[in-house]
């Protein structure tokens, strides 16, 4: 079964600004971040795991009228923002429940664990267009 696994982290808290880190600490994030991946890997658990720009970054977008791209964002109102995700093949939820909180205590300032909000959520398959 495949899992996506998200990671949200609170937004003007503090508490995941990496960007106001020391050097040393955001270094350990990262370390932990290739070191977790790469147990996925040997596990054969891993299809891809990415992370994302900055909410400011962000763009909401639809198709206008004409088809041509309409844009909305960034939004600075939002209390939760996706910073990176997994995506993962395990035989059960429990495992992906447990791949979820092992991604959770990543290092933050001071080596303290983040425990960081993961949403898990299975990844269907898409019914036969035959049906």
């Amino acid at each position: 079964m495949r899992y996506m696994l998200m990671m949200n982290a609170p937004r003007g808290t503090g508490v995941y600004g990496v960007q106001n880190w020391a050097p040393e600490d955001f270094k350990a994030h990262i370390a932990f971040m290739h070191q977790f991946n790469r147990g996925l890997t040997a596990a054969g658990e891993l299809v891809d795991a990415q992370g994302l720009a900055q909410p400011a970054a962000a763009r909401l977008v639809r198709a206008g009228a004409n088809g041509e791209p309409v844009t909305d964002g960034p939004f600075a109102e939002t209390k939760e923002f996706l910073v990176g995700f997994w995506i993962i093949d395990v035989d059960s939820e429990q495992r992906a429940f447990e791949v979820a909180a092992g991604a959770s205590v990543a290092p933050g300032p001071k080596g303290k664990p983040l425990n960081l909000s993961i949403e898990v959520r299975q990844i269907l398959s898409a019914p036969s267009i035959d049906a």
